[in-house]
């Protein structure tokens, strides 16, 4: 049943070229797997497996410092290969040389039906899925020992090339489903879609809540669906998680096994056949994007989307969160003549700089990594705010992070915010200024303070 509605105004559609086709092709369990404790952020990695170990798929590869029961688990099973350090021993990853047959680590799971909400929790500790779930404030992997006041879940996503939950879900209803009444035993769980998505997702949901938000990116941000429902006060702490980390929870409520395989969307305009991979976690990208790349110069590879996603080649690996990977011009093969001082007619501008507004919204545009500009003071007020559908001032929140006033920073909202609320301010921001990496060092400094 729909608790409520929101109609959502601010915010940017960026209407990229290369939207992935609603078809699936399967990229098979072969090669090296690598897990990246960077994608857990607060998690604290100690290696628990050596190289030359066998593992099957849900055994433990890393486990974190300070509470070594919340671990993260292999994808795959097969030999540990490596285990990768960076500058100052930093650990980069764990890589598993995946077997020809996979073979699962089992886990109990007969009573679901009866399970408490303290015997799911250490469940989905033992099985390395509580590594999934994430917190607010900080945005980091949830805390065990919290009690949240609530679970939040976003079915859908505006940001440009996102994968469509929709076309994801299909055949997985029933997993998404026991999920969702599983963590309805830990704490009261809200679960958000799109107005297009009304009527599309046969999902029984018996003991959530359900919102629609209707609005342009960023409305399928966790974030800013938490401001409407319920806002984060200092002390409080909510939990989030992601529409496909709900099937791999459901997964192993009704198989008893940790199967992280993601559909992917494989997307952009340097893609030659944009469309869905399925694989797991960890994968190559040379394997995802095999065949598939229409030039391998002057094009950059994200690891996830153009806006939150992070700059990869093909020697990387999909991250543990990534929904996409896509593929755009680099734009360093550039060489323009009277540069923005040009009239455009295929450029996209926030402003209506150039005549491509005129088009209207339908207009796919191939916008390339170029930022088109040099940093620069922060001089436009309130141009954050036109692109933040949250009742926080984003630019005074940026400058107090800024000059790390930590009072400032806690009363104008930053328990309530993540790096990629920021995503679609940053991409518009006439001063080119990093606001993601900004709001990760302003959430990382709160943390050492607290």
């Amino acid at each position: 049943m729909i608790i409520k509605r929101f109609k959502l105004k601010k915010g940017l559609d960026i209407n990229l070229q290369g939207r992935a086709a609603l078809n699936t092709t399967e990229v098979a369990a072969v090669g090296t797997f690598a897990v990246m404790p960077d994608d857990f952020n607060g998690f604290k990695p100690k290696p628990v497996v050596k190289e030359g170990d066998i593992v099957k798929a849900g055994d433990a590869l890393l486990v974190n410092k300070e509470q070594p029961e919340l671990k993260v688990v292999s994808p795959v099973s097969g030999k540990v290969s490596a285990i990768v350090r960076g500058e100052r021993r930093k650990l980069l990853s764990v890589n598993v040389e995946a077997d020809a047959e996979q073979q699962y680590k089992q886990f109990s799971v007969s009573n679901v039906a009866s399970m408490s909400g303290e015997e799911l929790k250490a469940l989905l500790l033992e099985s390395g899925l509580f590594a999934f779930i994430k917190q607010r404030p900080f945005d980091i992997v949830a805390n065990p020992e919290d009690t949240p006041k609530g679970i939040f879940v976003s079915l859908f996503s505006k940001m440009p090339l996102a994968q469509d939950f929709s076309y994801i879900v299909k055949g997985n209803e029933k997993y998404v489903s026991a999920a969702l009444d599983a963590l309805s035993k830990i704490a009261p769980v809200s679960v958000s879609i799109c107005k297009e998505q009304e009527g599309q997702l046969d999902i029984a949901i018996e003991k959530a809540s359900m919102y629609v938000f209707d609005g342009p990116n960023p409305s399928g941000n966790v974030g800013v669906q938490i401001n409407h429902i319920a806002p984060v006060n200092k002390g409080e702490v909510v939990w989030t998680v992601g529409g496909e980390e709900l099937i791999f929870i459901g997964k192993l409520l009704l198989e008893g096994k940790v199967d992280l395989t993601r559909c992917v969307a494989v997307a952009g305009s340097e893609i030659a056949e944009p469309h869905y991979v399925r694989t797991l976690i960890g994968a190559s990208l040379a394997n995802v994007l095999k065949g598939n790349l229409k030039s391998q110069e002057h094009v950059r590879i994200i690891n996830g989307n153009p806006l939150v996603g992070t700059r990869a080649g093909l020697d990387a690996y999909l991250s543990a969160r990534a929904t996409e990977v896509t593929a755009i011009p680099e734009g360093d093969d550039k060489d323009e003549v009277l540069g923005w001082i040009m009239p455009r007619f295929n450029d996209y501008s926030t402003s209506r700089s150039y005549f491509t507004w005129l088009q209207g919204k339908r207009k796919e545009y191939n916008l390339d990594a170029r930022i088109k500009g040099g940093e620069r003071h922060i001089i436009m007020s309130g141009e954050y705010d036109r692109y933040l559908p949250m009742d926080i001032y984003g630019g005074f929140l940026i400058k107090a992070i800024l000059t790390g006033d930590l009072d400032r920073m806690e009363a104008l909202g930053i328990y309530e915010v993540a790096p990629e609320d920021f995503a679609v301010a940053e991409f518009a921001d006439s001063s080119k200024l990093e606001l993601q990496r900004i709001v990760r060092e302003g959430i990382e400094l709160l943390r050492k303070e607290l």
